[in-house]
């Protein structure tokens, strides 16, 4: 059996462009994965390991999470190295959720960007521990001293630096480890022959001060540490390493390696700092949910001998059927084993499992806890839970944001039907985050996702990889409905016709949530003295949700709803579950009538970077697209401002950015919060709205 404690499961996680492939690239490299070094850019047209659909090769970005395994001394790592585009958000989300640790990759001229805030406030709701790695300290402008700043500053960590440079932007030559006190440099062709010195004798200075920074920091939180410190005793270098991992597990510490991973310096350094100081899956406590106790949260011990207990995080459709990611957390699973799948109790039987290598895969008869490994020819749904029948256990699954954006879509001819409908099938299975559904009235189908480019990579997909052209609409905003205030309501439904007929009174209110529910729907039911028989409770929710979900003003799902039912009248021949749920939809629209309707629109967090001359054109850009500028900050002669926008005004900003400012601003966007619409910009869509219901 594998010794458990030389496992590591890490991600990669960084913003768009910070390095993130090139440094998984130099990783698979240094631990004998690959042989040769593909640049992401690459014009041989071959693209590095990790980003292996054509699309990611094509557009130099990373769509998909890969995973793959390597050995690095005497460890073994299941590394994923995930997407930076915040459209892509699900792909880190699902991979943070199965991970023990994180390398957070960080720009040394940028430092810490918005996707930088994001990755890690995902990181945070998983509680991963994670090591830092400021790359590109070979690029004008890197000063890695500033990005310590920022990562305590924006993102609240305490930076713990373990290796400084020497020398930075063109004379980067190696590092100094400040905790062996030594130079090191990293020579050969790719950087693979690693060679120790003294210190040069300028930075000797230099580097006791740092480590006594390092130090005092580690004694902020380890009692041993600050008694040796404050008694000025020698701390030896096995005390400090011990102290820095328990308080990285812990969440108090984030070491901090430099280096830049396209010159091939630093990443060993950063792969020993992966053995030192990330968990191992005994260090980490997971839980599931015990179905059999109300689901009451129970600890899973990561040990081969218990029960099999394991979480499908992602899928992916391979050239032999689904492939199924899947994280083990306790027990063994065998090849040609009995699981079950507790989503809908079905038993399966493992016919493959694999190890993945980006997209090759190495058959195992075998995986245990604390793995990370692939199935085949499994259906399932991302998020379900496998065990193998002894015990009732769910996993908690992971959060899934809200899309945001919709298109209209449909195969241009009609003999490939059956192909969009199989791509349609297999992408919603595939990432929770992109939606398909039929617009009843217009009959198109509607796809929705996290922005422009996450369709358009699928809508790219469908084409090449289902051979089938589509013709597209207009991106739209997913727009919302909610209410200002209170209203009562107290409607009765009745049909008298021919036979039985139809009898149900509903009385109560709606009202809005609190904003910290906003997007929910809430149901309470006060009803007293059996005037509404028990069994018609569930058919008023179904009424009420169903009314609501379609929306009043724009035909659009109202959200932040809390609905009591307090009173009603049944009658002992004519009420049924039809009439209540009737009776609860014509209530519902008798009250929201009068509890002032409102549309919200989805507000884009931006972050747009450009040089310092351009600030006032971007700002200029930004007020006309009904932006709200937030901060403005200027560092190395580039400015960055950050604002709120509605995303509705954010189609087309990508041409207008590039052509303002000669092609060197760029722009991240994510989903930040739903807001009301300006009364004005509210009169536009509605009649919008109203004239498209006529031309029907």
């Amino acid at each position: 059996m594998a010794d458990i404690s030389k496992l590591r499961n890490i991600g990669i996680a960084a913003h768009i462009d910070s390095g993130k492939t090139t440094l998984s690239e130099r990783v698979l490299f240094y631990t004998g994965k690959i042989h040769q070094i593909i640049e992401v850019r690459s014009k041989t047209g071959a693209g590095p390991t990790m980003d292996s659909m054509d699309l990611e090769r094509e557009k130099g970005i990373t769509i998909q999470s890969a995973a793959t395994y390597a050995q690095w001394k005497d460890i073994n790592i299941n590394l994923i190295d995930t997407p930076g585009h915040i459209d892509f958000t699900v792909e880190v989300e699902r991979a943070l959720r199965v991970l023990d640790g994180a390398v957070l990759v960080l720009c040394g001229v940028a430092g810490v960007q918005s996707q930088s805030i994001t990755v890690d406030r995902q990181m945070r709701r998983y509680a991963v521990p994670r090591i830092a790695f400021i790359n590109k300290v070979d690029r004008a402008g890197a000063n890695p001293d500033r990005v310590m700043a920022q990562l305590e500053e924006k993102l609240n960590h305490r930076p713990v630096m373990l290796t400084m440079p020497i020398g930075l932007e063109d004379n980067f030559e190696g590092v100094v480890d400040l905790i062996k006190m030594k130079a090191i440099y990293y020579k050969g062709a790719n950087g693979e022959d690693i060679i120790e010195e003294e210190i040069p004798s300028h930075l000797v200075e230099e580097a006791k001060r740092r480590r006594m920074i390092m130090i005092e920091r580690v004694a902020d939180y380890d009692d041993n540490i600050a008694e040796k410190y404050l008694a000025e005793e020698e701390i030896n270098n096995d005390e400090l390493k011990k102290a820095i991992r328990k308080h990285t597990i812990n969440l108090h510490l984030t070491p901090v390696f430099v280096g830049t991973a396209k010159q091939n310096k630093g990443v060993q350094t950063m792969l020993d700092g992966v053995e030192l100081y990330l968990p191992t899956p005994l260090d980490v406590p997971n839980f599931g949910l015990d179905l059999d106790k109300e689901e009451e949260r129970i600890e899973l011990k990561c040990d081969p001998t218990l029960p099999a207990v394991a979480l499908a995080f992602k899928l992916e459709d391979g050239r032999y059927g689904q492939l199924t990611y899947m994280r083990i957390y306790q027990g063994t699973i065998r090849k040609g084993d009995n699981i079950i799948n507790m989503a809908n109790g079905k038993k399966i039987k493992v016919p493959r499992l694999v190890r993945m290598h980006a997209n090759e895969m190495h058959d195992i008869e075998e995986a245990q806890a604390g793995d990370i490994v692939a199935m085949f020819g499994v259906d399932c749904a991302s998020g379900d839970t496998f065990t193998d029948g002894s015990v009732n256990i769910s996993m908690t699954s992971m959060f899934i944001p809200t899309p945001v954006v919709e298109l209209s879509i449909a195969p241009k001819e009609k003999s490939m039907q059956v192909n969009f409908s199989k791509a349609m099938n297999r992408f919603q299975k595939e990432d929770p985050t992109f939606k398909v559904y039929r617009d009843e009235e217009s009959g198109e189908t509607i796809i929705k996702g996290m922005g422009e480019l996450h369709l358009e990579i699928y809508i790219e997909r469908i084409k090449r990889e289902y051979n089938c052209e589509v013709a597209v609409g207009q991106p739209k905003v997913a727009y919302r409905e909610a209410i200002t205030k209170k209203a009562e309501f107290n409607y009765t439904h009745k049909k008298q016709t021919g036979g039985s007929g139809q009898f149900a009174r509903v009385a109560g209110y709606v009202e809005p949530l609190d904003s910290d529910k906003s997007d929910q729907y809430e149901f309470s039911n006060k009803i007293v003295g059996g005037v509404i028989a028990k069994e018609y409770i569930p058919a008023c929710d179904k009424g009420f949700a169903e009314q609501l979900h379609e929306g009043f003003l724009i035909g659009q799902p109202l959200v932040g709803v809390k609905v009591e039912l307090n009173d009603g009248q049944m009658h002992p021949v004519d009420s049924s579950d039809m009439a209540f749920k009737i009776a609860s939809k014509m209530a519902v629209r008798e009250a929201v009538a009068k509890a002032g309707a409102m549309i919200l629109e989805p507000i884009m967090k931006l972050e747009t970077t450009a040089p310092e001359e351009f600030q006032g054109v971007i700002i200029g850009q930004l007020n006309q697209r009904r932006g709200i500028i937030v901060n403005t900050s200027i560092d190395a002669a580039y400015v960055t401002v950050e604002a709120e926008v509605p995303l509705k005004e954010m189609f087309g900003y990508s041409g207008d950015l590039r052509g303002a400012t000669q092609g060197k601003g760029e722009f991240s966007m994510e989903f930040l919060k739903y807001s009301p619409v300006p009364k004005a910009v509210q009169e536009d869509i509605i009649k919008d709205y109203q004239e498209k219901q006529k031309n029907k």
